[in-house]
Formats: C-alpha cells, sequence, structure tokens
C-alpha cells in the first residue's frame, strides 16, 4: 500500500536521508523557490522549511523532484495493477464463473478500491478551523519577480456537477491569493472544474467548492493524470493508493474531505464575476499574462493542528511535474489501446509543457488508418489540445524523441503526410497563436517503409545568413541566424537557398541558439514553445483542390517572436542573497 498521507512520505523521507530540514529563516518571495530550483537541478533531496517567514506552518517542496522519490511516493504496486486489469478484460468480457475465479486476485484487489467515510474523531484534517482571515499566515509561494503576487500550486480543487452530485472532478488549477479571503481560479477550457463552473453559471449558482492541500501522495497524481472526463479522480486516488481513501463530510459545508489532508479551503465560486489573474511564471518557462478569471470565496479553512504545508514551484524543465507526468504516462499507458482502439502506445513530452507535442505508435493494417487514429488521439480530453502530434508504425521509445524523430522522418512523405489546421484550440498557457486559447495544429506521419537514408553529419558548407550550423538527429538540422525581430523574414531566403543546394536534411530548425541541439531537454522546450505550426511552418507547396502538398525541406521557425511572453529568469539580487546563505540552508 502506498502513503496514506503526505508525512507518511515525509517521514520515510527523513530516515533515509532524502529530506532536507531548512530551519534558517526563509522568505516565501522569491527566497524560497530559488532554493528549490538549485536543488532540483542538482536532483537533490525533498525540502523541509521549518522557518518560514510570516507563516506558523512548515513548508515542504520537491517531494516528486527525481524518479526514485516518486517511485517511492506510489510503489509500482499501481502499474502492476493497471496491467493486469487491461490483460484480464478479454477473459472477463463476458464473465464467467471460470474466468472470475481465474482473476480472483484482481477483483479481491478491485474490491479495495473506493471511499470509506470516517468520523470526526478520526479526521486529523478537522483539528482547527478557521473562518476570520482564514488565508490569513498560509504560506503561499511567490516564485518569480513578475508574478502578480503568491501562489497556492499544489492546490487539489474539487467539485461536483451541479445537477448530478456524484460526478466529481478533482483538478489541479493554480491560485493566486488576492487577500485573506479570496483567491483567482485558473479553470481553463479543458479542465473538469471548469465545465461544472460553466453549467452553474447557466443556472446563475454559485459553485461550491473544496481545496485540499496535501492528504496521500495519490491525491496529488490523480489530480493531474489525463483521465477520461467520466473516470472520478478520487477513485484513481484509491487505486493508486491501494486501499479506501478516507473521507470526513465537512462540518460546515457540503463535501466530503480526504480526513488525512494536512489543509482544506472550503467555500464557492460565485457566477459571473471575474478578477484579473497573473502575471503566473508557469510550466511552459514562460509568464502566463494577466487575464480575468473567475474567484474563489473562501468561507473557512480547516487544517491539521501541526500542518505542513505543501508546494511546487514550477518553470523551465525539469520540474516536478516532469517526473509526475512521467509516472502517469506509465501508469494509464496499458489503457490507451482500450480508450482509443488503434494505439499502441502515447506519450506526451513534459520538456514541452506536455501539450505542445504528442507522439503515437499506431496500427497501419489498411491505407491510411495511421490518419483516422490521429484524429481519435485529437479528440480524446486534454489530448485535443496537443500543438504538434507524431504518428509512427514502427515499434519505437517514444521517450527517445531523437529515435522517433528519425524513425518518423525516414517514412514521412511530404505529398500527403503533413497536415496543418487553423483556428483550432490552444491551450492557455501556450501564447504562440497570438490569441489566448486560440492556435493551430500539425500532424505529422511517418509509417511503412522507409523512403529515405537520412543524413547524420551536415556538409553542404556555409549558408548565408546563418551563424551556427548543428544536427540533432539524423534528418533533423538546427541553424541559427539573426533575432526575429531584426530579421522575420529569414526562414523565407532559408528555405530558398536549402532548396537551391539540393539539401537532403528533410527538417530543418531556425533557432535563436543552434546549440540547443546538444541535448533533447533544451531542444524540445526551445522549438515546441516557440513555434505555431499555421505561422512558423514553411515549405514549397502545392494546392491540389482541397489538399495542400508539401516539398521538402521543411523550415521551421523556433525562435522568439514578439508578442510572445518573457522567459522566466530569477531576480538577480535573489541569486546573490541565496548565494549569500547558502551554507546556513544546510548546515547539517
Amino acid at each position: 500500500m502506498s502513503f496514506t498521507d503526505l508525512r507518511g512520505l515525509i517521514e520515510t523521507l527523513r530516515r533515509e536521508g532524502d529530506l532536507a530540514v531548512i530551519d534558517t529563516p526563509v522568505d516565501p518571495y522569491l527566497e524560497l523557490a530559488e532554493i528549490h530550483r538549485r536543488v532540483i537541478d542538482q536532483e537533490g533531496p525533498a525540502l523541509l522549511f521549518t522557518n518560514v517567514k510570516g507563516s506558523p506552518f512548515p513548508v515542504v517542496t520537491n517531494l516528486f523532484g527525481t524518479i526514485r522519490r516518486v517511485d517511492l511516493a506510489f510503489g509500482p504496486r499501481p502499474e502492476a495493477f493497471m496491467k493486469q486489469v487491461v490483460g484480464a478484460m478479454d477473459k472477463l468480457l463476458p464473465p464467467t464463473p471460470k474466468a472470475l475465479w481465474g482473476e480472483r486476485s484482481l477483483i479481491w484487489d478491485a474490491l479495495k478500491v473506493g471511499l470509506k467515510e470516517v468520523p470526526a474523531s478520526s479526521a486529523p484534517v478537522l483539528g482547527v478551523c478557521r473562518a476570520e482571515r482564514p488565508l490569513e499566515g498560509l504560506p503561499a509561494v511567490t516564485s518569480w519577480q513578475l508574478d502578480g503576487g503568491p501562489f497556492i500550486t499544489l492546490p487539489l480543487v474539487y467539485t461536483e456537477h451541479p445537477e448530478h452530485r456524484k460526478q466529481h472532478n478533482l483538478g489541479m488549477y493554480r491560485m493566486q491569493i488576492f487577500d485573506h479571503s479570496t483567491t483567482g481560479m485558473h479553470w481553463q477550457i479543458h479542465k473538469g472544474g471548469g465545465f461544472h463552473y460553466h453549467e452553474a453559471e447557466k443556472r446563475n449558482e454559485a459553485l461550491p467548492v473544496s481545496v485540499f492541500l496535501g492528504g496521500p501522495p495519490a491525491l496529488i497524481a490523480s489530480a493531474i493524470a489525463p483521465v477520461p472526463e467520466h473516470l472520478p479522480e478520487l477513485l484513481l486516488a484509491s487505486l493508486i493508493t491501494g486501499g479506501k481513501l478516507q473521507v470526513v463530510q465537512d462540518p460546515r459545508g457540503s463535501h466530503r474531505i480526504p480526513a488525512q489532508a494536512e489543509f482544506v479551503l472550503s467555500g464557492s465560486v460565485a457566477p459571473h464575476v471575474r478578477r484579473p489573474e497573473g502575471p503566473f511564471g508557469d510550466h511552459y518557462g514562460y509568464y502566463s499574462w494577466t487575464h480575468d478569471f473567475p474567484v474563489f470565496n473562501v468561507s473557512h479553512m480547516w487544517h491539521r493542528k501541526d500542518a505542513i504545508y505543501p508546494a511546487t514551484i514550477v518553470g523551465k524543465p525539469r520540474q516536478e511535474d516532469y517526473y509526475l507526468g512521467d509516472f502517469l504516462q506509465r501508469l494509464l499507458s496499458p489503457a490507451f489501446p482500450m480508450a482509443m482502439p488503434g494505439v499502441k502506445d502515447l506519450w506526451t513530452y513534459a520538456e514541452t509543457g506536455f501539450h505542445a507535442l504528442a507522439a503515437a505508435v499506431v496500427r497501419e493494417s489498411y491505407s491510411r488508418e495511421a490518419l483516422g487514429t490521429a484524429f481519435r488521439i485529437l479528440g480524446e480530453g486534454q489530448l485535443t489540445l496537443t500543438k504538434y502530434l507524431m504518428i509512427t508504425d514502427q515499434p519505437v521509445d517514444l521517450a527517445n524523441f531523437p529515435q522517433l524523430m528519425e524513425t518518423v522522418l525516414e517514412r514521412f512523405r511530404p505529398d500527403t503526410d503533413l497536415f496543418v489546421f487553423d483556428k483550432t484550440s490552444h491551450d492557455t498557457l501556450d501564447y504562440t497563436g497570438g490569441k489566448l486559447n486560440h492556435g493551430s495544429k500539425a500532424v505529422m506521419l511517418g509509417v511503412g517503409e522507409p523512403v529515405r537514408e537520412l543524413p547524420a553529419v551536415y556538409e553542404e558548407g556555409l549558408i548565408d545568413e546563418i551563424t551556427g550550423i548543428k544536427p540533432y538527429c539524423r534528418g533533423c538540422l538546427v541553424v541559427s541566424g539573426a533575432a526575429y525581430a531584426d530579421e522575420p523574414e529569414l526562414p523565407v531566403r532559408l528555405l530558398k537557398r536549402l532548396r537551391e543546394k539540393g539539401t537532403r536534411w528533410p527538417l530543418v530548425i531556425l533557432a535563436d541558439d543552434a546549440e540547443i541541439a546538444n541535448a533533447q531537454t533544451p531542444f524540445l522546450w526551445t522549438v515546441f514553445t516557440r513555434f505555431n505550426p499555421a505561422d512558423d511552418i514553411y515549405a514549397e507547396t502545392a494546392l491540389k483542390r482541397h489538399h495542400v502538398g508539401y516539398e521538402l525541406p521543411l523550415v521551421i521557425d523556433a525562435r522568439m517572436k514578439p508578442g510572445y511572453p518573457d522567459e522566466l529568469i530569477p531576480r538577480e539580487d535573489i541569486v546573490e542573497l541565496v548565494d549569500s546563505k547558502w551554507k546556513t540552508y544546510f548546515q547539517a
């Protein structure tokens, strides 16, 4: 069984020497975040700050900042159980006595999943209730210098459908603290909580909301998991934990809440009320701008008598969301063929903010089946926000992006295998489309037998206006030149020169710095967060009635452009402050 509360994980990390306790006074405004970023960059320990300025509560961060700690938090059982469930489906449909007996261990484990209501006396979260100025003293962190204020960064936001109360959603939506009783509620267009609020607004009703902080680590994983819309996240949390999730009725609210949580904020979001929220340095590695979002009115807060406040810091990869996202993809991947027939494997890339790039291994049992499967993927839940989708029928390790890229480029036929769709939905945090929640998508196919041999070394000489040239993998070349602000038409001229050379490189990336080709993380982060397919893919095209065919090479302009948010950079004086205090943080 996994941990049933946050402190069980904390104490295990302490015993194993994977927790650093920082007793030095630390400011939650920028200083704490800078310490966290340095430690996670070095794959260092989880951090427990016991002396946070302005708050009586300690703060824990970096619980999930390494593969080892994620594996420790959840254990091997959830993945094994999911594989067992998927493997048993053919045997259990239709169910027979013999089949049921053969899978009795699975059925026994399934009976352990669910909720268990406990009395108030068995619920540590009900230790203290605060109704006056409920958010006062909460050690919410300001992570980046341009952030609009302190944010709650690990909130588990629980809502129920206003008409169908059994339909619930547990999601993670950042919450900017405005004052001692109100926060923003950053519900995005593709999130279940936002759908519940939309339904409540249609009825002109406030939506009751409970926000959990802490509790079983499985709650955090289930809140960010890309599960089908009608799969209850609390059920997934119970499955990951390996036992029933203990809940207790909020004596002052309408929801049942996790008995083992550290904090619970209870209140409601009024209909038709918006307030400017942001900026916020987000997991794309840039600032998201100020926009109007709903407002959460906190009526009261419950917390343990010795509550520990959990937080995370987001920014350029790799952060904690990278490791949690990879765990969830491993956990849920056995179910992809059931949810999306034809999909053998699927991966989204944390280095790109997940939504900017996805790839799939699919079945191609008849001509163009892969294209139909691509449409199926783009119609599934949060995958509808995928910006660039790469498809192959070859058995590749999708997490190894250079291998995937080479496999696709060897088989890619530009006249039939690239599809660009303009004026589509976009992730709220992706500003490359020029308008909030709007942008474009591209689907790139590479199926069947190879149709070309890919170059591995660049041997085609200098290119006018290009100052840096570096292969990323076979077939994909990264070049750099003038900034977009100085030479917006450079990719047009680059394409012309490459065609005149008769280049053998099918894909050329124009970046601000060709050195991003040195490793997967900087390559993926830079390229896929800095282009919009409909605006920034350059190639010779031929229109045949309603079909656009392309000719090689393809040039992608992945330079920073006017209108893009600023890249996240720590404030220099905070860097110097942390430098000067570093030894005091880690005296032991």
